[in-house]
């Protein structure tokens, strides 16, 4: 069984930071890609970030581009999503996916296994 447990959703003020951690654990399994998805109150899950697991290679959506960076920790098996510059907009339940996506990076059906969420409140 493949288990990934996020941690450090919170409710910060705008123009605040926050980073997510997303940890992998069980059996071995093709984590080619981890990615960061995001949903809002009666919005369709969004594409935030995408990482390449072994070459380290970056992908970010259209809103998020300067403000949140991806990376990972190969020795830890984490990923992170570091996000600055906080927004009203980006309030959400993000989500991390782990797999071997064959079409696109950013595409959600294209992964096998996902964290639970954590919550994401930026209010002033």
């Amino acid at each position: 069984q493949v288990q990934l447990v996020e941690s450090g959703g919170g409710s910060v003020q705008p123009g605040d930071s926050l980073r997510l951690s997303c940890t992998t654990s069980g059996r071995t399994f093709n984590r080619h890609a981890m990615s960061w998805f995001r949903q809002g109150p009666g919005m369709a899950r969004e594409f935030v970030a995408g990482i390449i697991w072994s070459a380290g290679m970056t992908y970010y959506g259209d809103s998020v581009k300067g403000r949140f960076t991806v990376s990972r920790d190969n020795t830890k098996n984490t990923g992170y999503l570091q996000m600055n510059n906080l927004k009203p907009e980006d309030t959400a339940v993000y989500y991390c996916a782990a797999g071997s996506p064959t079409l696109t990076i950013k595409g959600a059906t294209e992964y096998d296994y996902w964290g639970q969420g954590t919550q994401v409140t930026v209010s002033s």
